[in-house]
């Protein structure tokens, strides 16, 4: 009996090792490494200590991830056995983006190199990864042995033909041998103002208006070249083109023609390291030389760009060039009180380019070019001239009455680039240090010996460097082209920092309209970094009394203003929340919690009297001034000072800060209880003397100041103000965000999809119906049959463009429960207008895509479930006889508020058919 039990028990033991060989199957490895804010395997970086995210593969049947370990090494060949910089050791856990380095700090120039492996649900290993690397750029002045050089005493160039006074730009050039053969060589290099490096008459790099814009007296953002392959085992040089940009000249509001700071500078760092380990450093200082005679003449944001080929210099940028006529520059050591730092997003870039679909005959020497598109960058041009032309390029977003440009809304940005002609040729030339918002392009100065073609212009859509990951489709042609004008909306302004317009003589980063558009731009573009790279700068622009400016960086003084400056709480949070990266709220929390003492300190027994613009270019404005809403500004005020110590209130449980947890709690309590005594009767209606409108319902209903009763019974008075206007909205920039949110929580999206799909003013088809390919600064900016209003004439505004949210998430039907999409809401919300509707987003764990349709009676759904995440699908209630099939079998769901529900659903690929839905 015993030899048999112990027979029996081996016999078992022995299928139960088999069993466990037969699970234990290696898994494929992780993709798509990135460390920090998004980026793949960078140079120059910042971080240094990075965070590390990946995603597991999506076409294969792994679920979730249980653990992970991730290795760090100072070379590749060290991996993944013996990592000499960090080795994370075998982590139960399913987080597989924002992992924190917990290694010793990365130094400036530090090369490493890294891969990660994880575990299945079955406890199943993976594959290592593919090796990723990180190279750092240089993190302290202290590593720069450069200085700053400039051309001395430039000369600010004035004339009457161009009516703008600019500094001329600079030509910097320096020689240099290398003697033995190159193994690494890297450039670092910045500028107040704008650059273009050459090496041995090669550009460097392809990035357009660099290095950016930031608060400079505070920081300045570094790039970082990779030159191995241009650099030559003898005599080199290097050269520098410098222009104002956004530092010198006219630019702001307190910039206009007479109007300059101190003339552009640059700083640049060549090192080189040869086969056998020795380094040369190639300094910018004293021994360089510079000339302002050179091809660019002038060149301003505002005001273009003037090439002249006849003061062509050959070959200036390459080995053997004479200059001994050129100055000597003058040169400033580093001012410590300013940091030279790596920059942490990236560059402009050109990112598109558009054909003209149209071209239309003048008078005799004037031809006009139609792109079909507003569009931001430059023309590029491509054709024949003869010696002594002057081409002429006026740019413009709308033509007028008559046909011709339209040029009243630039304000006094000329926005007129020029090109000299120095013999008969054809020529291929853009400009390099200016940028016009435009769909048209009025072209003269060609030789009547030429018949215009269209081939002779090509538009070069620039923006900053980033994907456009999401997509959205529908059945209604005009609901997919709002979705293309918002996309065109964030291309125009997304220039290095978030722009309010791309054309007239402004152009800053207001914060108000990014607030409100924040979460839009997360769906339609990977624009992570952009976002955190703009917070340091609010950062550094804040007050010392907590006060945060309208724009960022700062243009307009020592004021703050509600609405505007709470841009401060809503952008991290927005960005925290949408990609689940905590760091956010730990780089910006102070920012937010001194923003909340400088809200309190503008108040009176808890109610704001902060300053505010209101509730900008809401339609049919009684105000003097129609710019400004009907909404009471303490209204605004106060609900923007809840919402701001809410938000604080969030990020402080998030980074488990509880004593801050509680005391914001109690100060948002005392708040709304406050403004709803202030402004709202027992009967739930906004009370004399405020005036009602429908932003003032909106903020209390969005923000949730009110009490439970108060806002059942208010949403009663916000459909009437509705109702009132013929179910038009009545909402500025601070109130049109709301209206989709409100409306969709409180029960009443079929008023949000009247409101949506009016035709008539105003409203988001209205201008779509007088030919709008971008979102408007104003519903009415031009009509068919009254023109061009009389003032805020921006055809490329993205403030109205917040609409997108709600496509995504309610028309799509796409959102995050949890932070950064760790677990998502599949809740499309279909509209009899509607046929059908799609749209994905790519997340941090892979791509969610959605999409539905009816097919006779029955609605057809089909979502996808990333990897490592989960999902709640929620569908309206059809009929009480619901019969719902998940991949051809019948499943049991909840109910809920006349909504069918679906839990818990793990990673894959789902088609949900509802039968007899309509």
């Amino acid at each position: 009996m015993k030899t048999y039990t112990l027979f029996l028990v081996l016999i078992i033991c022995l299928v139960s090792n088999c069993s466990s060989k037969d699970t234990l199957k290696q898994q494929p490895p992780p993709c798509e490494l990135r460390v920090s804010e998004g980026f793949e395997n960078p140079i120059g970086f910042y971080d240094s200590m990075p965070t590390f995210s990946w995603k597991l593969p999506q076409d294969t049947t792994t679920k979730t991830q249980t653990a992970y370990t991730i290795v760090v090494a100072s070379k590749p060949e060290l991996l993944p056995n013996n990592p000499d910089v960090w080795n994370s050791g075998k982590v139960a856990s399913s987080q597989s983006v924002f992992v924190k380095y917990e290694g010793k700090p990365l130094k400036s120039r530090q090369n490493v190199f890294w891969q990660v492996q994880y575990w299945d649900e079955n406890n199943n290993p993976s594959n290592w990864s593919e090796i990723a690397q990180i190279e750092m750029g240089l993190l302290s002045n202290t590593d720069w042995k450069a200085k700053w050089i400039k051309i001395p005493n430039p000369k600010q160039w004035d004339t009457t033909r161009y009516g703008t006074r600019l500094f001329r730009p600079q030509y910097l050039r320096n020689e240099f041998n290398v003697a033995s053969k190159i193994k690494k060589a890297r450039l670092y290099i910045t500028s107040k103002g704008v650059f273009e490096a050459r090496i041995n008459g090669e550009k460097i790099g392809n990035d357009v208006l660099t290095p950016g814009w930031t608060p400079y007296r505070k920081r300045i953002e570094t790039l970082t070249y990779d030159v191995t392959d241009v650099l030559r085992q003898d005599k080199n040089s290097i050269g520098i083109v410098l222009a104002e940009g956004w530092y010198s000249g006219r630019f702001g509001p307190k910039r206009r023609w007479d109007t300059v700071i101190a003339p552009p500078q640059v700083i640049c760092q060549l090192e080189i390291e040869d086969i056998a380990g020795n380094l040369k450093t190639i300094v910018s200082n004293e021994n360089w030389r510079a000339t302002e005679k050179g091809l660019i003449r002038t060149s301003g944001l505002y005001d273009g760009e003037v090439y002249d080929a006849n003061f062509e210099i050959p070959n200036w940028s390459k080995p053997n060039f004479d200059d001994s006529t050129w100055e000597i520059v003058e040169t400033e050591d580093i001012n410590p009180k300013t940091q030279l730092f790596p920059k942490k997003h990236a560059t402009i870039k050109n990112r598109m380019t558009l054909k003209p679909v149209e071209i239309m005959q003048q008078e005799d020497d004037k031809v006009l070019f139609d792109f079909g598109q507003n569009m931001v960058g430059v023309v590029k041009l491509n054709l024949p001239v003869k010696k002594g032309d002057t081409i002429k390029l006026r740019h413009g977003e709308m033509l007028n009455s008559e046909g011709k440009l339209f040029t009243r809304n630039l304000g006094s940005a000329k926005a007129t680039d020029y090109y000299i002609a120095k013999k008969d040729a054809s020529i291929s030339w853009h400009p390099k240090f200016t940028f016009h918002g435009f769909r048209y392009v009025e072209l003269s100065g060609f030789n009547s010996a030429f018949k215009p073609k269209k081939s002779w212009v090509t538009g070069l859509v620039q923006y900053s460097d980033f994907e456009m990951e999401g997509e959205f489709q529908s059945s209604h042609p005009k609901l997919n082209q709002l979705h293309s004008n918002i996309q065109w909306g964030l291309r125009g302004n997304f220039f290095d920092v978030p722009l309010d317009c791309p054309q007239r003589s402004e152009r800053l980063g207001w914060t108000g309209d990014a607030q409100v558009f924040i979460p839009t731009s997360l769906y339609l573009s990977d624009t992570h970094a952009f976002w955190s790279a703009w917070l340091t700068s609010m950062r550094e622009e804040q007050f010392t009394n907590g006060g945060v400016p309208v724009v960022v960086p700062n243009f307009t003084g020592n004021f703050a203003q509600a609405g505007w400056s709470d841009a401060c709480t809503i952008v991290p949070w927005e960005l925290y929340f949408r990609t689940g990266d905590k760091g956010v709220l730990e780089d910006n929390y102070t920012m937010m919690k001194r923003w909340c003492s400088y809200h309190t300190s503008e108040a009176t027994n808890y109610i704001s009297h902060m300053s505010t613009v209101g509730d900008w270019l809401q339609p049919y404005s009684q105000q003097k001034d129609d710019r400004r809403g009907d909404t009471p500004n303490t209204l605004i005020s106060t609900a923007f000072y809840a919402q701001s110590v809410k938000l604080t209130m969030k990020a402080a449980e998030i980074l488990g800060l509880n004593e801050d947890k509680k005391y914001y709690e109690q100060l948002l309590d005392s708040i709304s209880k406050a403004f709803e005594n202030e402004f709202f009767d027992d009967q739930g209606q906004i009370k004399q003397p405020y005036t009602p409108t429908q932003t003032g319902y909106l903020l209390a209903l969005g923000f949730d100041i009110v009490s439970e009763d108060t806002a059942n019974k208010a949403i009663h008075h916000l459909l009437k103000e509705i109702e009132a206007t013929d179910n038009h909205l009545r909402t500025g920039f601070i109130g049109t965000p709301l209206l989709a949110p409100v409306l969709d929580k409180t029960g009443h999206s079929d008023k949000l999809f009247e409101i949506l799909f009016k035709e008539t003013y105003p409203s988001w088809f209205y201008s779509i119906n007088q030919g709008a390919t971008t979102m408007w600064e104003r519903w009415d900016g031009y009509t068919h049959n009254k023109g061009f209003a009389n003032r805020a004439l921006s055809f490329n505004h993205y403030a109205y463009g917040a609409i997108g949210q709600w496509m995504y998430e309610r028309i799509a039907g796409i959102s995050p429960l949890e932070a950064g999409y760790k677990k998502i809401r599949f809740a499309p919300m279909p509209y009899l207008k509607l046929n059908e509707a799609s749209g994905s987003y790519k997340s941090q764990y892979g791509k969610i895509s959605s999409s539905w349709k009816f097919i006779d009676n029955d609605f057809i759904y089909n979502i996808s479930v990333p990897p490592n995440t989960s999902a709640k699908v929620i569908l309206p209630l059809f009929n009480k006889q619901a019969n719902l099939m998940v991949n051809g079998d019948k499943v049991k769901f909840q109910t809920e508020k006349n909504s069918l529900i679906l839990d818990d659903l793990e990673s894959g690929l789902y088609e949900l058919v509802y039968k007899n839905a309509r």
